[in-house]
């Protein structure tokens, strides 16, 4: 029987998932301690089923899912879709099902779906200020969620709000969408292949005011999103990457930022900014006013004036981003305040220090082994430098490595030292450090110490609120040390110093 929408109570949905399962595993299930933390319900033939949590799992039974298991389930949801996906009428659940080579279904992973109110008053007032926002975060962080709160806040407040629910994971699985969407409207997708169709019929038909969709993941789907925001409807929605800069250098994605294209300066404009003659430069406005990156369920960075922020990266700056935080009394704090070019790099700083290119001059290759790409891309483009990236070391003029793999004397970069290929290790992963070493190979001089070792610090402050992990800076002189802690400090990020002489170094962190 269909329960009311109105009706629902909290534990209401849970007992609904639970009802799908076979006796024992229901059983077992009921049993745990930690029931309703729960995320995922796993059941694998031939493998035990499993109950898994946020940073844990546990086995429900010692005996292996059988096809008996799978069937049973099966038969107590909906049919599953195109995108092997069902649910479980007028709940968030939702069953992904996993095949063999014959179609046969011999995996299912059930996930609880939760209306969790609140979520969205972290960025309410950015939600409130009628900008298209994208939120970016890894699988799990809580995106879907999120998305659903901004549709019920912007229908309750009077919004013309449509929902383009490719799997139903907004709205519910049932022709009455779940009430955790306020009142919102829902059209759904007979076929994944067919959301861009979707997306542009709901703004033709339905004159919705604000378009909420999930999962932009194709080129089609980023042109439609386009055509929205060109429309003058505002976009929430989610996309595949987990930062801003993950969006910009994903070929299929990048327009919804402004995309990237390769420009031709003239020699006069060239020597006027100083810079080689083709250079990188957004391409067209951005669909999305505001990024958003969920980097965990109470913290997040918000990138404004995406447009801005997008061509300070293509100068080779790095943004720094607002960064708020749900404390544990509910507030919201603003840990950092955004400075769209708070770190212009040094090769910018110092004018005319850059490499002159001869006429027919071939460019250095360089293999960058366990060192990021495009970070190394824009350490060229920073230092003005002639040089591209190797696809194998055997082609490359130079190999770039980290200390770290270098001490651990991989078999591969001893076979790289015998072919006398030079090799360059940096400490860390950063860009600072990678135009450091490029300054060698380059032969570009010294620069001042301390200004690199500001920058530097800089750099491994924004990636220490990003992502919560340590970075150990490069050994300093104590008054270069000192004025590293005061910029840690600036930041409310927590600074130590560790080791002896003259390797004495500052470790940035957050606090525990």
């Amino acid at each position: 029987m269909a329960v009311k929408a109105e009706s629902i109570a909290p534990g209401w949905e849970l007992s609904q998932l639970l009802d799908i399962f076979p006796l024992p595993i229901r059983q077992a299930l009921v049993r745990l301690p930690n029931l309703e933390s729960i995320i995922e319900v796993v059941l694998d033939l031939g493998r035990p089923p499993e109950a898994r949590f946020e940073h844990d799992f546990v086995y429900l039974s010692d005996t292996s899912v059988t096809n008996e298991d799978i069937a049973h389930v099966s038969s107590r949801i909906s049919p599953f879709g195109a995108d092997n996906r069902a649910g479980i009428e007028q709940t968030l659940h939702r069953i992904s099902a996993i095949r063999n080579r014959t179609g046969k279904i011999v995996g299912l992973t059930c996930r609880v779906g939760r209306a969790v109110y609140g979520t969205i008053d972290i960025v309410l007032d950015v939600l409130r200020s009628g900008q298209s926002i994208c939120l970016l975060g890894r699988p799990g962080v809580g995106k879907t969620t999120m998305l659903r709160e901004c549709a019920r806040i912007l229908s309750e407040e009077r919004k013309r709000v449509v929902i383009v629910d490719s799997s139903n994971e907004i709205a519910g699985d049932s022709d009455i969408p779940h009430p955790g969407i306020g009142t919102a409207r829902r059209m759904q997708v007979a076929d994944p292949a067919l959301q861009h169709a979707v997306m542009i019929e709901a703004v033709e038909n339905h004159m919705p005011q604000v378009i909420v969709i999930d999962e932009i993941g194709t080129e089609a789907e980023a042109v439609a999103a386009r055509t929205i925001a060109e429309r003058g409807v505002t976009l929430i929605g989610t996309a595949h990457g987990q930062t801003l800069e993950n969006l910009l250098m994903n070929p299929t994605l990048s327009d919804l930022v402004g995309g990237i294209s390769a420009v031709t300066l003239s020699d006069e404009e060239a020597r006027r900014r100083g810079t080689r003659k083709t250079v990188l430069e957004r391409k067209a406005p951005p669909t999305f006013d505001v990024v958003v990156e969920i980097i965990d369920r109470d913290r997040l960075a918000i990138h404004k004036n995406v447009g801005e922020v997008v061509d300070a990266l293509l100068r080779g700056y790095q943004p720094q981003p607002e960064i708020r935080q749900r404390t544990a009394t509910g507030q919201v704090a603003i840990v950092q305040e955004a400075v769209p070019e708070s770190m212009p790099q040094i090769a910018e700083a110092y004018g005319e220090d850059h490499h002159e290119v001869e006429e027919g001059e071939k460019p250095i290759s360089i293999f960058p082994y366990g060192v990021s790409r495009n970070k190394i891309e824009r350490a060229v483009h920073n230092l003005r430098i002639h040089a591209t990236i190797a696809r194998a070391w055997d082609e490359a003029d130079v190999v770039l490595t980290l200390k770290t793999l270098e001490r651990k004397q991989q078999p591969k970069l001893k076979q790289i030292a015998s072919d006398n290929v030079p090799i360059y290790s940096i400490k860390t992963n950063t860009t600072t450090q990678i135009q450091t070493a490029l300054r060698d190979v380059f032969h570009l001089g010294a620069i001042d110490n301390e200004e690199i070792a500001l920058r530097e610090t800089e750099e491994a402050i924004y990636q220490v609120m990003l992502t919560n992990k340590a970075i150990e800076l490069s050994p300093q002189t104590s008054y270069v040390r000192r004025q590293q802690h005061q910029l840690a400090e600036k930041y409310r990020v927590q600074s130590r110093s560790t080791g002896l002489e003259p390797n004495r170094r500052v470790r940035i962190f957050k606090s525990e």
